[in-house]
């Protein structure tokens, strides 16, 4: 790993003149009045966890690949996205174009949902779990004899409750997320979310992706349903490539799973402080999130200024 890309890494921003308002696992989030400004930083979580070293070029890949999918899914529904280009945003941002350039984001506000819209097309995680189970996934039957990263008939919409911090996001039925938010509101989430990923399935499958499954999430301005957040990034969604797709068992994939499988091998407890990751593993994961980045975008990091 290049000594520039080490010194390139943000794990936190501190921008002493704008308004932070809150700093999740991995973006700060500021307040601009009329707009917010998002900000991916190099921090990755496992097991909810916030690892000890940044992941060069992460909160790059996470923003550029969120701007991508916007633009390519904002005639499925609208999105919060203003602008990803410094010089569009307000003059009190201009300090902090270095730290800003390519990992942030101008959005709208919204009213957030605390449903997390998850669409699976493949049978993988919590859900091949459940379905070992119960024959079932969050409420909606499958048919015997699947097994581990099978295809699925069809997509299926297995939304989740979002979790207080430290806590796991719980799995609900669509009848659920309809109490929670409106049975009219809930069809739209999942038939809004289903449109998405089979845009974005159909798209990658094409540069040699396979979009196993993603998380959503949405927002209401001006009681019109808004696209929030990230999308179809590698911490969102199960990227794996085609060409070696087998199914029978787990899959090797585009994100942080080789951070997870390390932190199994060493048999780590799950609970802070997490433990350093060797070099090894920080250079492998960087180098599947640019690559998950070059074949979605179909420019090479060089070409990408990245």
């Amino acid at each position: 790993m290049s000594e520039s890309a080490k010194e390139n890494i943000i794990l936190q921003t501190h921008f002493p003149t704008l308004k932070l308002i809150g700093r999740g696992k991995v973006r700060d989030l500021y307040d601009l009045g009329e707009h917010l400004l998002l900000v991916a930083t190099d921090r990755l979580s496992a097991f909810d966890v916030i690892m000890p070293q940044g992941i060069p070029h992460k909160g790059r890949v996470l923003t550029q690949i969120s701007a991508f999918w916007f633009q390519h899914t904002a005639d499925i529904i609208e999105n919060h996205l203003v602008s990803v280009n410094v010089d569009d945003y307000p003059e009190a941002c201009r300090p902090y174009h270095k730290q800003l350039a390519q990992r942030s984001m101008l959005v709208r506000k919204t009213q957030p949902l605390l449903i997390e819209c998850v669409v699976r097309g493949y049978l993988s995680g919590s859900a091949w779990l459940e379905y070992k189970e119960t024959g079932s996934v969050c409420g909606l039957k499958l048919p015997n004899g699947l097994i581990e990263s099978d295809k699925l008939p069809q997509p299926i919409f297995t939304p989740a409750t979002k979790a207080e911090a430290g806590q796991h996001d719980e799995n609900i039925s669509f009848e659920r997320t309809a109490e929670i938010v409106g049975r009219e509101r809930a069809e739209q989430l999942r038939d809004s979310s289903i449109r998405i990923y089979q845009r974005a399935s159909d798209m990658a499958e094409q540069r040699g992706l396979i979009i196993a499954d993603t998380k959503m999430e949405f927002g209401v301005r001006d009681g019109k349903l808004i696209l929030i957040d990230e999308l179809l990034t590698p911490d969102s969604s199960r990227f794996w490539p085609r060409a070696s797709y087998k199914p029978g068992g787990s899959q090797p994939s585009f994100d942080k799973q080789f951070v997870r499988d390390y932190l199994l091998s060493i048999k780590w407890n799950k609970q802070p402080p997490a433990p350093n990751l060797p070099e090894e593993v920080v250079r492998v994961t960087s180098e599947k999130y640019l690559e998950a980045y070059e074949k979605l975008a179909g420019l090479k990091i060089e070409d990408s200024g990245l």
